[in-house]
């Protein structure tokens, strides 16, 4: 038992004199990190955006100004997303079986349907943005390119 108390003692002493040892040793000459400049200024790089938002308003270019619109384009930007994947059950772009039964319903109900939405396709693909005559543009495109 006396063996037992006696090592005790000793751990405890080399545990005071090892605290007491640490804190002269890092006491006067320690940089207190959370304050240094060229820390913060590490921490703010890392922890930045990588980038923003635009939420300024988009000029929208009608049918009537600038050219007319691009019926490709609008696919590519619009409708590219689930004509070309056939997601929710759209006819693929150049699938000319699966266009076949709609292009034959004329191109009223095709406009209709791609301006005011149709079963699983939002109105204008899901672009609000879009005016009627550049989802018709797109239409138009789509239908060239699938008969």
């Amino acid at each position: 038992m006396k063996v037992f108390v006696g090592l005790l003692i000793g751990l405890l002493v080399f545990m005071v004199l090892a605290i007491i040892g640490a804190n002269a040793i890092s006491g006067k000459d320690s940089v207190d990190v959370q304050n240094d400049p060229r820390v913060q200024a590490a921490i703010e790089e890392r922890i930045a955006p990588i980038g923003q938002v635009n939420t300024a308003e988009v000029k929208q270019e009608t049918a009537g100004g600038g050219g007319g619109a691009d019926g490709k384009s609008v696919y590519n930007s619009a409708c590219m997303a689930c004509h070309a994947t056939g997601a929710a059950g759209a006819p693929i772009l150049g699938d000319t079986g699966a266009w076949e039964d709609r292009i034959a319903k004329g191109d009223d109900t095709l406009f209709d349907h791609a301006i005011n939405g149709f079963k699983g396709m939002p109105p204008k693909g899901g672009n609000a943005g879009l005016s009627d005559q550049e989802v018709k543009a797109a239409v138009e495109y789509m239908v060239a390119e699938s008969k």
